[in-house]
């Protein structure tokens, strides 16, 4: 659906670079490429690294035929379209040229499709074969670890928590990464011991690649591991990164550091001992490299308090800080001092780019200091072609210094993306958990300067934005202490959603949809309607109700959705059965939306955002700079 009144504001957006060997050797030395920028402007534009995937083709029954969707790649031609075969025989009649779904009526739920994309008029090569999703879904088998005892005596058992993809062995589809957490787990402000956090590599025919078990000296919650999957070196291979301790063994049963040190102290917390950061092979769960964690946790009453809580309050992300490659981001501390340190994995070892701290002399004083959230997010919030880290009421500038601080303190929720459409660039909403702070914030994440608030009233703990309603220009955004649902200016729209929690791209249209518990709605200025009700699953971290994952892991652009099943032996990953006639490259290749998805696990979960504006009468969705290795 196109808008009538074209964005006269909207800036140029990077047009896709097809690149030739050369040119990839050229990216991979960091050379700016230039690409035509719309209305006869230039931009020049550094192609950024992504996954080299296979079309991940899909085929959802629906009881009176299969949609079958894959994606289109950002290093396809703009011109591409596509033919869809039923086990050799063509089905569609003209090449499907306006989306990446055909419909093919009448179809059983076991026929087998593959899809053959037609560049310059010649029809190419068979793509993968489609994975079926009979039911509207399709389960992976996965292996509960054995659930066991603590020092108290109190039993626990294994749930499976949240996930990551990534393609972990290199054959062009998306494995899984999943967090087993103990029955146990614990938020830093409890006290008591907990089970071993476990983190299989899962392939989507349910193989275990590997399974690491990070040991007694890892406490188990959500603030305490928040893995990164990502291909941080180019070779095609995703690797996972996360905080490890002595006795953390890898997936080929190795040890690091000492296998019988135990430094749980009677309350169940570890406060004491050496802390590392490790880098996991993707394919084999081998430790590939490890380095002491930054920082170190040093005193402990130093980060706000003397039992525990605030000093293991981490997050982890993926930023492009180059503008071409991918940088590991780890974090420590929120709620008061806090460091972020940036690492490049490349030839087998760890570099540290830089760490910024809010107590070293050149920040100390200057209100950085107890601005995180609950999470971050990461996006080129300057236009400079490199990503900045937005954390919390601050940001940190691709270099590691001090960008903007907002001053407005921590809150639970945050949302980075195009919200928009009629403002150049970015913009940032968060809410707050101060009582003493505006309970909800809409920033220029450019630097910081605040475009409105609301005043100050209680803890506020959660909050949303994204465009659900096709009667607003742009995104809404609204949050558990408003009743009502606002705009890009503030101004009040109508009814507030039914829940204020997360977001799909589930339907045809672009609107996005709500996603709460183990359902998915549609809004409506009187009532929302119920879209799916996903069967024997359960929802993750409480309150919070959060899927395993969900973002566009397979398909055309829509987003997926992997809950549990409610006896923890399958991810159940439900796929949309409805037509689309809008076509955009899978947000994979978004890099704004993969290290999105990349971060989603990171503490309080949150929605992925694509660098464009995604929703009611949004432009044609721009072509992405990208290469793959």
């Amino acid at each position: 659906m196109q808008h009538p009144h074209p964005h006269p504001h909207r800036r140029p957006r990077r047009h896709r670079i097809v690149l030739s060997a050369l040119g990839a050797a050229a990216a991979l030395l960091g050379a700016g490429l230039t690409a035509l920028g719309g209305a006869g402007t230039a931009e020049a534009a550094t192609a950024r690294q992504v996954e080299a995937l296979d079309r991940g083709v899909v085929s959802v029954y629906t009881g009176s035929g299969n949609l079958v969707s894959w994606r289109w790649l950002g290093t396809d031609p703009d011109s591409v379209s596509f033919n869809v075969y039923r086990a050799g025989t063509k089905v569609n009649s003209t090449p499907v040229t306006g989306s990446t779904n055909y419909f093919h009526s009448g179809a059983p739920a076991t026929a087998d499709y593959t899809v053959r994309a037609v560049v310059g008029g010649v029809e190419q090569g068979d793509s993968v074969h489609a994975i079926q999703f009979r039911g509207g879904y399709k389960d992976v088998p996965v292996s509960p670890p054995s659930g066991g005892t603590t020092p108290d005596g109190v039993a626990f058992t294994y749930e499976a928590n949240d996930a990551s993809v990534g393609d972990l062995d290199g054959d062009g589809a998306v494995d899984l990464v999943l967090k087993w957490q103990p029955t146990n787990a614990k938020d830093n402000s409890q006290s008591g011991y907990t089970g071993n956090t476990i983190v299989d590599g899962i392939k989507l025919d349910g193989t275990r690649l590997w399974r690491i078990d990070l040991g007694r000296n890892i406490r188990s919650g959500a603030h305490y591991t928040q893995f990164q999957v990502y291909d941080y070196d180019g070779d095609r291979k995703a690797e996972v990164a996360m905080k490890t301790a002595d006795a953390t063994v890898d997936g080929t049963g190795a040890v690091i550091g000492n296998s019988s040190a135990d430094y749980r102290n009677s309350s169940g917390y570890v406060l004491s001992g050496p802390e590392y950061l490790t880098m996991f092979n993707g394919q084999t769960g081998r430790a590939m490299g490890t380095v002491d964690y930054v920082p170190a946790r040093g005193t402990v009453s130093s980060w706000g308090d003397s039992y525990g809580n605030r000093v293991d309050r981490f997050l982890a992300g993926t930023a492009y800080l180059d503008g071409s490659r991918p940088s590991l981001i780890m974090a420590r501390g929120y709620y008061t001092r806090t460091v972020v340190a940036a690492w490049d994995w490349r030839g087998g070892a760890f570099t540290r780019r830089w760490t910024f701290d809010t107590n070293s002399s050149t920040n100390s004083g200057k209100g950085y200091d107890g601005q995180g959230s609950h999470s971050l997010s990461v996006g080129d919030v300057d236009n400079d072609g490199r990503d900045e880290i937005v954390y919390g009421s601050m940001a940190i500038d691709d270099n590691g210094a001090g960008l903007w601080t907002a001053k407005t303190g921590h809150g639970d929720a945050q949302h980075l993306g195009d919200l928009d459409p009629s403002s150049a660039g970015l913009e940032y909403f968060k809410v707050s958990e101060s009582s003493s702070q505006p309970a909800e914030l809409y920033l220029n994440p450019a630097n910081g300067a605040v475009r409105w608030k609301l005043s100050a009233c209680c803890d506020n703990g959660r909050g949303v934005a994204g465009d659900v309603w096709a009667g607003n220009d742009g995104a809404e955004v609204w949050s558990a202490s408003d009743t009502s649902v606002r705009d890009e200016s503030g101004a009040t729209k109508g009814r507030e959603p039914s829940s204020v929690n997360f977001l799909s791209w589930w339907d045809g249209d672009t609107v996005r949809e709500l996603l709460d518990g183990t359902r998915i709605d549609k809004y409506g200025t009187s009532s929302d309607t119920r879209l799916l009700t996903a069967s024997s699953v359960h929802s993750n971290n409480g309150t919070k109700a959060t899927p395993s994952l969900a973002g566009d892991i397979l398909g055309d652009w829509r987003e997926e959705v992997i809950w549990p099943t409610t006896d923890n032996t399958a991810l159940r990953i439900y796929s949309t059965p409805y037509e689309t006639n809008t076509k955009i490259t899978t947000l994979l290749h978004d890099t704004m939306y993969r290290t999105g998805l990349a971060w989603q696990n990171t503490a309080y979960n949150q929605p992925p955002h694509p660098s464009f504006f995604l929703g009611n009468g949004m432009a044609t969705a721009p072509r992405p700079s990208v290469y793959t290795p």
